[in-house]
């Protein structure tokens, strides 16, 4: 399978504005390759951007308390729940590595219902998926299935922030027929010694 869409080549990145290939370079120095949806946004640099700061501001935002792990599980939930193979499998395993477990990103992946979580994450997991599928039915007792959990209503906030972007990504690696980089369907798979 191809993508759809032309990924910029990593050779080409002096082509790009100095800002986006630094992105790309800094990901690619951490995590020892450059994920190919980084490649695929490159394409567009404002989109780029725009995809990478809102990111950044809700993946990383110190006042929540969702964790690393929480927010990946709620991407990797909706991802299956909208069939996007890119997003299951990179962000499956982020949240292996975050949860240093090496079945639960199969386990939500498959059915969130059935996996190996906490209440509070199947209380996550029920906001974003009904967020994803039926936002409109959302209701106060939806934000008080959370409050049960000591989350409050800008972790909500963030539940539903992270499922809207992550559902624009999904749409955008499905049409673009985004194939996973191979890094992503081993990591996390086994324990660091």
């Amino acid at each position: 399978m191809k993508s759809r869409f032309p990924l910029c080549p990593l050779a080409e990145l002096s082509g790009l504005p100095d800002d986006v290939a630094a992105s790309i370079l800094k990901i690619q120095e951490k995590s020892g390759f450059v994920p190919n949806v980084f490649l695929m946004l490159a394409r567009r640099p404002a989109e780029f951007r725009a995809f990478f700061d809102y990111h950044d501001a809700i993946m990383y935002r110190s006042e929540s308390s969702l964790t690393k792990g929480e927010r990946e599980m709620v991407i990797t939930t909706i991802s299956a729940d909208n069939h996007c193979l890119y997003c299951v499998v990179s962000h499956g395993a982020i949240l292996r590595v975050y949860e240093k477990n090496p079945i639960v990103a199969d386990q939500v992946a498959v059915n969130y219902r059935h996996a190996d979580i906490t209440p509070r994450q199947r209380a996550i997991l029920d906001f974003a998926v009904k967020v994803n599928k039926s936002a409109w039915e959302i209701a106060d007792s939806d934000f008080e299935s959370l409050h049960h959990y000591g989350l409050d209503d800008e972790d909500a906030w963030d539940i539903a922030a992270i499922t809207a972007l992550f559902g624009l990504s999904n749409r955008m690696a499905t049409v673009g027929k985004l194939e996973p980089n191979l890094e992503f369907y081993i990591l996390g798979r086994t324990p660091r010694d």
